[in-house]
């Protein structure tokens, strides 16, 4: 059992923060046994356990006999770990006569962690406040030079390793449905469904000018194919007889999406009102963020999307700043027959530290509109559905990859080489920590001038290959409310193997099972507090809600 001991303040991050890390825990009792107490202020004298872990970015509340300390200010600095890098927004602290080399500060050199023993008791000192950085993480999120970093699971990852390598195992009901190494979220943002309806604006002129002199010089850089060039081309040809209604509106792609996707579950976010372009917090939004479609124009094709287990949910425009818009919105796409009414993601992913609260109080189960427009990666760090704060029960399936963020000019501009190495390295990311990759392929984006079906299909194989759990954003948030809403009934370790009940207050038979997974212990080594070699693995077997489990490690 892990006790934490933390200022008042800092209490509702420790709760979300064990959402994500979901292991046996509570704050500390005067009258508990812990194996481990985190804490964050100043040692207690009855604190009673094998390991004390302080997380604490002041010296003088460090708790080590023997080490030298520098305090590092910068909001930017920038650790490694694992051979990867993670970065610090609040002030870290370093040691400068520590022989851990766990984790150590680019900037300088030094060991962030300092460990000592005395007799059966090992303290460990980590110089950072692991809570208020998971509270900056989810709330301000990281800048968009920092966006391939999931920091969120290397904070995971040492806290657990730290545990580890003190000598105790560590117990934990991981972010990885049973049968598949994560979730996989597809979704499309539609926005330009329907061509006839722009005629001689800024979105058609646009299009022709990429589809034209665009593809000219794509092509003179090796950007597109020849194949792709003459679809530009021949696209640009048949606008006449798209309008004239004599020839198929090629930006009406959703049948394609059915096919490419075969069988996958996708989520499709549509706007609920037409030439609205909503606001700011400043005033009106710019004109061009208004749709030049209607629900109604694409009724029966949404109706089949739900049929065939897919999910149409809201493209939102003013929800994200009042209630009572989103309540409405929520009630236009509801019409829909099948659509759900839990999920938003709003429109440009307009958003702020007010949303969470007014998108819940508007009667949405779930948003994914935290992501990055002009990169690709994780805004708040994570690969996990969490709760944002202000929110009481709504979660946020975070963004990961969009198409325009990968290909469009004026954001990464990449060649396809690039994008698939870049992405690749994301679902790379989600096979080693769980949790969910959100994709948004927008409804056009297979169609001239884009072209990124090939993309798009190959990205799907390789998803596959990594044996992902399709799901639509509503399927993958019901998975981790199951999980969240789990509690540990009963543990017990004994001769190399370990026991678990797990209690189940949200049971969904229709969803992939949870599991247990304990990652073992290294033996103590009287010489060194903290084992000097890496994890050693994990042993796991399936949950069964108020089942014991029995794990030999």
């Amino acid at each position: 059992m892990i006790g934490v001991f933390v200022p008042e303040p800092e209490q509702v991050l420790v709760h979300e923060f064990f959402q994500l890390c979901k292991t046996q825990w509570e704050f500390w009792r005067a009258d508990g046994e812990y194996d481990v107490v985190v804490c964050t202020a100043a040692i207690r004298s009855d604190f009673s356990a094998r390991l004390v872990l302080v997380y604490q970015a002041s010296p003088e509340h460090s708790h080590s006999n023997n080490a030298g300390y520098t305090c590092t200010a910068s909001p930017r600095a920038i650790l490694t770990y694992a051979r990867r890098r993670m970065p610090i927004y609040g002030t870290c602290v370093g040691f400068e006569n520590s022989r851990e080399n766990l984790v150590i500060n680019d900037a300088n050199g030094q060991s962030i962690i300092h460990a000592d023993r005395n007799s059966t008791v090992t303290t460990v000192n980590v110089g950072y406040n692991l809570f208020t950085e998971i509270a900056h993480l989810l709330s301000r999120g990281q800048p968009p030079d920092q966006a391939n970093h999931p920091t969120v699971e290397l904070h995971i990852s040492l806290f657990r390793e730290i545990i580890t390598r003190a000598g105790l195992p560590f117990l934990e009901i991981p972010p990885v449905p049973e049968g598949f190494s994560f979730a996989a979220c597809l979704t499309h943002d539609v926005d330009h469904p329907i061509l006839r309806n722009h005629f001689c604006d800024a979105t058609m002129v646009g299009f022709i000018y990429r589809a034209t002199i665009g593809s000219v010089a794509r092509l003179f850089h090796n950007r597109i194919s020849q194949i792709q060039f003459r679809r530009n081309w021949m696209a640009v040809a048949k606008l006449p007889f798209v309008y004239a209604g004599l020839a198929k509106d090629f930006w009406r792609e959703f049948e394609r999406y059915l096919e490419i996707e075969e069988g996958r579950p996708s989520t499709f976010f549509v706007i609920p009102r037409r030439g609205l372009p909503g606001r700011t917090r400043a005033g009106s939004a710019p004109l061009k963020r208004a749709c030049k479609y209607s629900l109604s124009e694409l009724k029966s094709i949404l109706e089949r999307i739900t049929a065939a287990d897919g999910e149409v949910a809201v493209h939102g425009i003013d929800s994200w700043l009042d209630a009572s818009s989103g309540s409405i919105e929520q009630t236009e796409v509801a019409k829909i027959k099948g659509a759900n009414r839990g999920g938003i993601r709003m429109h440009w992913l307009y958003f702020d530290e007010h949303s969470p609260a007014e998108l819940e109080a508007a009667g949405f189960s779930y948003d994914s509109s935290v992501g990055y427009n002009q990169t690709v990666g994780y805004r708040t760090g994570t690969t996990q559905v969490f709760r944002p704060p202000g929110a009481q029960t709504l979660l946020e399936v975070p963004l990961h990859v969009m198409d325009t963020a990968l290909f469009y000019p004026d954001y990464m501009n990449l060649s396809e080489k690039d994008a698939h190495h870049l992405v690749t390295n994301l679902i790379g990311n989600a096979s080693h920590f769980g949790g969910v990759l959100t994709l948004n392929w927008h409804d056009r984006s297979i169609a001239p001038e884009r072209l990124w079906d090939e993309f798009y299909r190959e990205l799907l194989s390789e998803l596959e290959a990594t044996h992902a759990w399709f799901a639509t954003a509503a399927r993958v948030v019901a998975w981790f409310q199951m999980r969240r809403s789990a509690t540990f009934e009963n543990v017990e370790y004994a001769n190399n193997t370990v026991t678990v009940r797990t209690r189940l207050s949200v049971i969904d038979s229709t969803l992939p099972q949870l599991k247990i997974r304990v990652h073992k212990p290294h033996k103590i080594d009287e010489a060194q507090p903290l084992a000097s070699t890496g994890e050693l693995g994990f042993a796991e077997a399936p949950l069964s809600n108020a089942i014991d489990s029995t794990i030999t490690l």
